[in-house]
């Protein structure tokens, strides 16, 4: 006798309810549908690296797979050499000084980050602060430790830094944390002494932990900055880095963080409960890309330069405007006023030129008026989609 199928009545925890599917996962299986309908979609939205890490990271990973004591589980601090080398890159390319044993975690990448240091710092009704336009992950993780979201805008003529005249103006109480994110994403706004000296002032100010997120400062930018440099900086402040954009390592997942030995050791207490640790042979290579020289990042830098160029070409086919100050590995451009909006023309150009580009709305409301173009696309496929926008 066959059973009779019935509806399930379990439902899902309420913070499923809070978030929406990222963005581009939703947009990625779009894209796909219609390159498997033989629509070769040129895809300038996400930002992975497409060029390949430095020949010796490579090596250095299969040589030490190929160690069969190698494979076990690790400790959720990471091997010694690796928080050394993380200590020495932050040394040598920013002036900060870490203790490797206290005051750097290894992560599995910054948006594992982003949770994890929400769980350790913040309860349910605590308040974080939230760029507009912003990285969407700082809001939905908030989001999903039930913190009480507040917006402040990042504001165009002032470089998309924070006005920390209007920040002094709203209501801080209950507020536990702040993200930043500089070099900028999506705006391409740059850092400065000045800025992280504000921030860091501003947080000691209001006992708000300032969280910096840093994976950028070696795209197209001649002075890598870091917020840690400011004396003091670490006693309220959080910084994450990446391997993902500045040595092309988006799919290995390597990242750190770095602050005052107490705020690691909570985090640690999070993330010890989460993962297992990461592969020990690409932790000897994450060691081999951080002693990259000069020249590594300026090849690389030279290739995005001439990336930016077509980019820019992209831009004013579509009537954007943009600043050429940017640094990082997008395009951020200012839509036409006879545009209804980003996501009607990301659209258009996704549907009518087979081109797939961000819109800028799923940064925030500041967001609105803006498109961003990647620039991790070989010269080859932005100059087809330059000709595919310009027919469109």
């Amino acid at each position: 006798m066959q059973k009779e199928d019935r509806a399930c009545k379990v439902e899902p925890a309420a913070r499923v309810n809070s978030v929406q599917e990222y963005y581009f996962s939703k947009k990625l299986k779009e894209v796909a549908e219609m390159n498997a309908a033989g629509k070769q979609v040129i895809n300038l939205g996400i930002g992975s690296p497409d060029m390949p890490p430095s020949e010796q990271t490579v090596e250095a990973l299969c040589r030490h797979a190929h160690n069969a004591d190698e494979h076990g589980y690790q400790p959720y601090v990471g091997i010694p050499e690796l928080r050394k080398a993380y200590a020495g890159w932050y040394q040598r390319w920013y002036g900060v000084e870490l203790d490797p044993k206290t005051e750097i975690q290894p992560l599995i990448g910054s948006k594992e980050g982003i949770l994890h240091i929400s769980l350790a710092f913040l309860n349910p009704g605590d308040g974080v602060l939230l760029p507009n336009p912003g990285y969407p992950t700082y809001t939905s993780v908030s989001k999903l430790v039930g913190a009480r979201l507040i917006p402040y805008d990042l504001h165009e003529e002032k470089g998309w830094q924070p006005d920390f005249d209007e920040l002094e103006k709203m209501d801080l109480s209950g507020v536990k944390l702040m993200w930043t994110n500089y070099p900028n994403m999506p705006t391409g706004g740059n850092a400065s002494m000045e800025l992280y000296q504000r921030l860091v002032d501003f947080g000691k100010k209001h006992n708000i932990i300032i969280c910096n997120d840093n994976p950028y400062s070696f795209i197209l930018n001649e002075h890598p900055l870091s917020i840690l440099s400011v004396p003091g900086a670490k006693d309220i402040c959080i910084e994450m880095n990446s391997m993902s954009k500045a040595h092309n390592m988006p799919g290995w997942r390597m990242a750190m963080l770095a602050s005052n030995a107490q705020f690691v050791q909570w985090i640690l207490k999070v993330k010890s409960n989460i993962d297992s640790g990461q592969f020990k042979p690409m932790q000897y290579a994450a060691v081999e890309a951080l002693a990259a020289p000069k020249e590594w990042y300026d090849g690389m830098n030279a290739v995005y330069r001439s990336r930016r160029a077509l980019a820019g070409e992209i831009m004013h086919a579509l009537g954007c405007t943009y600043d050429e100050n940017q640094v990082g590995m997008f395009l951020w451009g200012r839509i036409p006023d006879t545009e209804s909006g980003s996501e009607a023309l990301a659209d258009r150009v996704l549907y009518g030129a087979n081109v797939f580009i961000t819109p800028g709305f799923i940064f925030g409301s500041r967001g609105e008026r803006y498109v961003r173009i990647s620039l991790c696309c070989k010269n080859e496929m932005l100059e087809e989609a330059l000709r595919r926008i310009k027919a469109l």
